[in-house]
């Protein structure tokens, strides 16, 4: 919500009913749903120009960029440490207190230091890059012009974490969209000129797609920077408010924003460290204990951690956006000491989560042979990992909505530890899942390892604050079957349509998409109102959608 509506709650002057906190996570989820998904889809559609660019070279070309953005997310997850995260949850449990000041402080005190680290981080990682290309000397340049992003990322990320803080997602959600069409629109037309005008090589067509980062970032920044300005006077007035009866040393305030963050680097880099680890062990594990080609290999990683990996985290980001707006509301409830409150909350979390995850997801597996031809070009093997890895796509939300609700409610340590544990799973079962169904075998491993996070969270849950699994059953069921629903009708609607046009063209494909997807999210939508399902997760404002759409 913004911040000058806030400013008039809290000075009483208002005579509309202050939003609940229900209402909150529903306004701040739909932000920063919209900012992601746009974001995401953005980022996955400029694939198809790109793909094609690159002619013969497609593959290898995203194989390299692939390599470049595995290796260059670990230095992001080190410039950014968690901070950003902690900073909105601090912030939320400042001004829970009525210290708005000590919050605004903290943000500025923490700007240098992110400036700091986003320098560090870059030239680590400038340095360091012959050593981290495992002797592809083409991987160096391409490290390089992604450690530029670095000097400029942390900074944008904590003062998206500072609105967030104020349950303010607008910031964040708009920040995201510029900073995707910033990058893409340099992107795109980098390797156009390099490649369709210049016919130049690969290599140097990567490198400018991945310098792309740094361009987004200055433009996802630039829009933070204008908006701060425009809310300088409510924030100000927000400080005048403040009680001031909480005293605070600077390094005090730094001290506990540091060790609220150590979490959030684990948790924040958990998918990271998942796909870290395909990268360090699938090559190898193939090589020593397959007959495969090197090529076949190189091709395999690019199809599961590259092509299909963009596609999922699509549906993931959706998770993400929820967590976001989650954990500042747990703070505030958990500052309070609202036993009742966190439990309503979290199942309310949880409730959205299913709602959104599970059709997309399902959808997802469904409509996989004409998305993966759209956005790549038809591949069985493709095809295939794309659909169970959009299945996979649930337990990785799932991970990310738990133990960010574990974080606001300051479980820090459970959910490092759950965290672990998950992750210690995926690297037993990585190598003999590998051997046996090669590009399938790392998504199984990473699905098993967050379900097994998963379990012990929701078990948490259950015996702390004794969350409604009752309730959260009734709605799974209902949820469940309306998805599988929609599962069945796009599944249906692909294969006839393969049974009599070739989808191996890619405008076939696209319509044929286009329908599956259209009638399966209207099934969906048509049976979660007409049953008043929605009703119960979502609230009574869907009825305008229901007599909109002439649902009795």
């Amino acid at each position: 919500m913004s911040i000058n509506s806030q400013t008039e709650m809290q000075a009483k002057k208002s005579p509309q009913k202050e939003p609940t906190a229900k209402d909150k996570m529903l306004r701040g989820s739909a932000w920063m749903t919209a900012g992601s998904v746009f974001s995401r889809v953005l980022g996955a559609i400029y694939i198809i120009p790109w793909y094609t660019w690159f002619g013969k070279d497609n593959l290898a070309a995203n194989a390299l960029y692939t390599k470049g953005y595995t290796v260059y997310s670990v230095f992001l997850m080190i410039s950014i440490a968690g901070i950003p995260s902690a900073v909105a949850k601090q912030v939320a449990h400042y001004n829970a207190q009525n210290e708005y000041a000590v919050g605004q402080r903290l943000y500025k005190k923490s700007l240098l230091l992110m400036l700091v680290i986003g320098f560090l981080s870059a030239l680590l990682m400038w340095y360091l890059a012959p050593l981290l290309s495992l002797g592809e000397a083409d991987v160096i340049p391409v490290f390089r012009s992604l450690a530029l992003a670095l000097i400029l990322i942390p900074v944008m990320s904590l003062t998206r974490g500072f609105f967030q803080g104020y349950q303010d997602m607008f910031p964040s959600a708009m920040s995201q969209l510029v900073e995707q069409i910033a990058r893409i629109i340099y992107m795109l037309a980098a390797t156009y000129i390099i490649m369709q005008v210049m016919h130049s090589n690969y290599q140097l067509g990567v490198i400018h797609s991945t310098f792309a980062a740094f361009i987004g970032a200055l433009g996802g920044l630039m829009i933070l920077g204008w908006y701060y300005w425009r809310k300088r006077k409510e924030l100000k007035q927000y400080a005048l408010q403040s009680t001031n009866q909480l005293k605070i040393s600077d390094r005090r305030l730094m001290a506990d924003l540091l060790l609220q963050s150590v979490p959030f680097v684990l948790i924040g880099a958990s998918t990271t460290l998942y796909n870290q680890l395909d990268y360090f062990t699938f090559k190898p594990t193939m090589i020593s204990l397959s007959h495969t080609s090197l090529k076949t290999i190189n091709d395999l990683y690019a199809i599961f951690a590259g092509n299909d990996n963009k596609l999922i985290m699509i549906v993931v980001a959706l998770a993400s956006a929820m967590a976001a707006t989650a954990v500042p509301l747990l703070s505030e409830a958990y500052t309070k000491n609202d036993h009742k409150k966190i439990a309503t909350q979290l199942a309310d979390a949880l409730e959205l989560f299913l709602i959104v995850m599970l059709p997309c997801s399902l959808g997802m597996a469904a409509v996989a042979k004409p998305l993966y031809i759209v956005f790549y070009q038809y591949n069985i093997t493709g095809i295939y990992v794309l659909s169970f890895s959009a299945y996979v796509a649930l337990p990785i939300g799932l991970f990310i909505v738990l133990s960010s609700l574990m974080q606001g409610i300051y479980q820090n340590k459970k959910a490092v530890k759950y965290f672990i544990i998950g992750f210690l799973v995926k690297i037993v079962v990585q190598v003999p899942l590998t051997v046996w169904l090669q590009a399938f075998g790392p998504v199984m491993a990473t699905g098993i390892g967050m379900m097994v996070s998963n379990i012990l969270m929701i078990r948490y849950f259950y015996y702390k604050y004794h969350l409604d699994l009752d309730r959260l059953e009734r709605r799974f069921d209902g949820l469940l079957l309306f998805s599988f629903a929609t599962f069945a009708v796009a599944l249906l609607i692909v294969l006839a349509a393969s049974s009599v046009i070739n989808l191996e063209y890619r405008l076939w494909s696209f319509l044929v998409l286009v329908i599956a997807a259209s009638v399966g999210a209207f099934l969906y939508l048509y049976l979660c109102l007409k049953t008043r399902l929605a009703d119960k997760i979502i609230g009574a404002r869907v009825s305008r959608l229901r007599k909109w759409l002439h649902i009795k």
